[in-house]
């Protein structure tokens, strides 16, 4: 009898023990994102989990969706035996489109427990037809009355035709201006919900009764807008209220509008500033209003009297007109607006997240400039100086605008220009960078006012104020008071789901440098530089994809980069250096800059990576026929094999100013990129089961690998091309190598470096084939001594320099930009390979991960994390007196292969915190 109780006891402890992991469902997503709106018909659903046990798992799962509108559910998947929870289907749930749905998900663990229901999230089946139902795009002037050229790009030299002159001369000056659009409606009943979609271009700021709705600046993101048009959707129930109600949109002319007036990069409009625009207002007693862009609205001019995305913003506060956002404004000297013709492109969602003000820094340092080097400055800046001029130092170089609050007279004007470096004067300096930029604000004089700009920004450290003086300095001929500037450090706001730190510094600010210029060239899409281009230039996004992957959610970000590089795309197949294509780079020298393989291949490439990453193959497959296009475009211009024509290993290193490639040859560069996109189509077309394709691209790989080898490798020398790092790295990284040759190879390029002492002589290209053939062939050691100084080339002489962002060279004191993003691919190494975190291979989507941490140098610890689909993968590992010590977190639903050093059999862990020693 004691014994049965005995027995029944330890049962209902094990029971209570079992229970006791307590599995609680978070983070509820659907196609990986957060957010309301999407445009699949069966929208993939997912989830994060946590438990305070180790080795919890998820066995079983059930969905519940709900109709919003109906108030009711619509469809329960049942209990289902499964350990997926991301890229979860719902395709057996009868959805409608254009409808509002919540859901909700419960999970049973390994001991067959249920989990608590978890929060409910939304989302909506989203057409755009739907989304803008009713609306018109309305605004000041149509493309017609205002003479705008037709055509595409205007660029460089051809600005300087005579004909493009007098084209561009001839635009009516109101498809320049910033306007204001109003628009009043009245609510009688209880609102139960009310969302707006909005789509101004180039771009907008939308309030609703007075007040801004939403944070983002620059929106919607910009597009190549002949092929598709972004728009946002905003819940603004809480800003509609009872009673009368005020809509009031303002516009500016981004890249929608590029008419140029001071710096301009490239001359380009898809037609005068215009909006589209509808709300939908669902009442408590089930009834619905609408209210729809179209010629009820009214317009008048903003106190924005120019904006260009290149050459800044001058704003006059004296314009402004108090309320006219505002329910009741007298609107009765404003102008009815025009229905202007719709742009081109296809409207589609807006997925990447918007661009916001993330960042702000307050001054450093203050330096009044004399009157000796305002005179000076006047002729090496090509601009008058005011007298008034002094500069502020706000210590980080960064993309954005600055803010002002300042208190002085009316009409009177204060101008700011904003630079990433100084004249030897010591005034702001744009030489490099696109000259002129600047902002000019006239005060209203109503007491103390607050600015920053707009629709314009620019990449600066420095601030040259003119015309106005700082709180606390002397004030003899009364200029304006700034009360307080700041630099707005203006970017995307893709979260950053990363932490890395070593315990040598020149990597810690490595990474610090790579993520400030990162976060100022991740706008609308990734652009070379925030000032002189503000380009989409494609080679980085694939370059340095692995560690912009593992430092940011792009799970939105990178499927709109590669809509946009699939709008660029030409009819024959080509895929331009830049997407969106603004510019299309014609002439004599301008070939290589209009195409070049190591960037167009960022199409197929791109892909992949992001399969990788998230275990999504959808982008493959959307585009895959434009991929296999590409492809075959490239086949067109290869003679016997054999690509010639592009950038090459652009800015590599040597006793020579940067630029296009010296060291490697450009058919070499060209024709491994051409190898590699191959491989990658005949894989895509194995996963969609194209056995033709499987075969046919399959045997041009390898056509291609021959005529490689036949025109580049030297047998006696065991040597590829010049035999230079990249010529080497590259066929090494790719398998172009014969097994019986590849150590011979690899120890020419060991001995490439060492005989630069130990220094890389790689480019934008070369890098990451250069970095990731030493790591993935036991070279880390080598790896940690190339990069572990001050010296040039190399990121500890670009800290030692005083750069605050990556630069463009590797010695930045040859000039081009300072803050650009394209010589980052160590972050790369800093996770995959010093902490060790990547996905199985052969097993993408980081749910099967391996942590393979390697310990070089004189490293004593290194701490990483990044986010996965499925939660936070960490790894925390120390050497002291002998002894290595590994913590690893891994998220649940995951399992982990943990390689200590030297050691070839893992040790395997499921979800958990868990520690090592050796």
């Amino acid at each position: 009898m004691n014994y049965r109780k005995f027995l029944i006891a330890a049962l209902l402890v094990m029971s209570f023990a079992v229970q006791a992991k307590d599995i609680t469902v978070t983070r509820l997503t659907c196609e990986m994102r957060d957010g309301r709106v999407t445009t699949s018909d069966t929208p993939r659903l997912g989830w994060q989990m946590s438990s305070p046990e180790n080795g919890t798992r998820q066995t079983a799962y059930e969905i519940e969706i709900r109709d919003v509108w109906a108030g009711k559910v619509v469809w329960n998947s049942g209990k289902v035996k499964s350990a997926q929870s991301q890229l979860v289907s719902c395709a057996d749930a009868v959805l409608e489109k254009d409808r509002h749905y919540t859901w909700r998900v419960r999970v049973w663990d390994e001991a067959d427990t249920p989990s608590a229901w978890s929060a409910p999230s939304d989302f909506s089946i989203l057409t755009s037809e739907a989304a803008f139902a009713g609306s018109e795009w309305i605004g000041a002037i149509t493309r017609k009355d205002a003479r705008i050229p037709e055509g595409r790009k205007y660029h460089g030299s051809e600005l300087k035709k005579p004909e493009a002159k007098a084209a561009w001369a001839a635009v009516d000056t109101l498809a320049k201006k910033s306007i204001y659009l109003r628009r009043e409606f009245y609510v009688a009943k209880k609102v139960k919900d009310a969302t707006a979609y909005v789509c101004g271009l180039g771009f907008y700021e939308f309030s609703l009764n007075g007040e801004k709705v939403g944070d983002s600046e620059f929106a919607p993101l910009w597009s190549d807008y002949d092929k598709s048009v972004y728009y946002n959707t905003y819940d603004v129930t809480s800003q509609v209220k009872k009673g009368g109600n005020a809509i009031g949109v303002l516009l500016g002319n981004g890249f929608y509008n590029v008419q140029g007036g001071r710096y301009r990069k490239l001359q380009i409009s898809f037609g005068a500033p215009t909006l589209r625009f509808r709300m939908v207002v669902n009442y408590e007693d089930g009834t619905c209003e609408t209210i729809v862009s179209g010629k009820d609205w009214k317009y008048d001019f903003s106190p924005v009297l120019f904006n260009c995305i290149y050459g800044g913003e001058d704003y006059d506060a004296r314009r402004e007109q108090k309320g006219w956002n505002m329910f009741g404004f007298k609107e009765q000297d404003w102008r009815p607006v025009v229905i202007q013709e719709a742009p081109k492109g296809v409207l589609r969602p807006q997925i990447a997240q918007p661009v916001k003000i993330m960042e702000r820094y307050d001054i450093r340092k203050v330096t009044k400039l004399t009157a000796e080097q305002i005179t000076a400055a006047c002729k090496s800046t090509k601009r008058t100086v005011d007298p008034s001029a002094f500069v502020l130092d706000m210590g980080q170089n960064l993309a954005g605008f600055p803010e002002i609050t300042v208190r002085g007279k009316k009409g009177q004007k204060i101008t700011l220009l904003v630079s990433e470096s100084l004249t030897d004067e010591g005034a702001c300096n744009q030489r490099q960078t696109g000259r002129q930029h600047y902002y000019e604000y006239t005060l209203k004089g109503e007491g103390v006012e607050t600015w920053h700009p707009r629709f314009s920004y620019y990449g600066f450290r420095y601030i040259q104020v003119e015309g106005a003086v700082l709180k606390g300095q002397k004030n003899p001929f009364r200029l304006p008071v700034i009360q307080k500037i700041q630099s707005c450090f203006v970017y995307n706001s893709a979260p950053k789901i990363s932490t890395f730190e070593c315990s040598n510094r020149i990597f810690n600010d490595a990474h610090r440098l790579i993520e400030k210029a990162v976060r100022s060239n991740m706008q609308s899409v990734f652009t070379d530089c925030p000032h002189r281009e503000k380009l989409g230039w494609l080679e980085q996004d694939h370059l340095c994809g692995p560690g912009l992957l593992y430092n940011y959610d792009l799970t939105g970000f990178v499927p709109q980069t590669l809509q946009n590089i699939a709008d660029a795309q030409h009819a024959n197949g080509a895929v331009p250096t830049t997407a969106p294509e603004y510019v299309v780079f014609e002439g004599p020298g301008m070939d290589a800059f209009a195409e070049s393989p190591e960037w167009g291949c960022t199409f197929v490439v791109l892909p992949f990576m992001y399969y990788e990453t998230y275990g999504d193959d959808s982008l493959i497959r959307k585009y895959y026929n434009g991929m296999r296009r590409y492809i075959d475009y490239l086949t067109t211009r290869a003679d016997n094999g054999i690509v010639s024509f592009g950038l090459g290993d652009w800015y590599d290193y040597g006793d020579f100013r940067a630029g296009f490639s010296r060291n490697t040859p450009v058919p070499l560069v060209a024709t491994a990129h051409y190898y590699m996109v191959v491989r990658y189509l005949a894989e895509a077309a194995r996963m969609l089961d194209n056995r033709y394709d499987v075969a046919c691209y399959t045997r041009l790989s390898e056509e291609i690998k021959e005529a490689f080898h036949r025109e580049f490798y030297h047998k006696d020398t065991r040597q590829y091309g010049t035999g230079s790092q990249c010529s080497n790295a590259l066929p090494l990284f790719l398998g172009m190598v014969p097994a019986d040759d590849r150590q011979a190879v690899l120890d020419n390029l060991v001995a490439d470096i060492k005989r630069h002492g130990n220094r890389l002589t790689t480019g934008d290209v070369g890098n990451r084939y250069l970095f990731q053939t030493l790591a993935r062939n036991g070279l880390n050691e080598l790896m940690y001594t190339m990069h572990n100084h001050e010296e040039a080339p190399g990121y500890g002489f670009q800290l030692k320099f005083g750069a605050t962002t990556l630069t463009e060279q590797w010695d930045p004191r040859q000039g081009s930009s300072w803050n650009h993003f394209m010589m980052g691919q160590i972050d790369e190494w800093f996770f995959n390979s010093l902490a060790g975190i990547r996905t199985v291979e052969g097993k993408p989507g980081m749910k099967e991960i391996e942590i393979r941490p390697r310990p070089v140098g004189d490293l004593t610890y290194v701490r990483a994390s990044t986010q996965t689909l499925y939660g936070k993968v960490a790894v925390d590992w120390t050497r002291e007196d002998g002894v290595f010590t590994l913590k690893v977190t891994i998220p649940v639903g995951c399992t982990a292969r943990v390689f200590l050093p030297d050691e070839k059999e893992p040790k395997i862990v499921e979800s958990g915190t868990y520690s090592f020693k050796k």
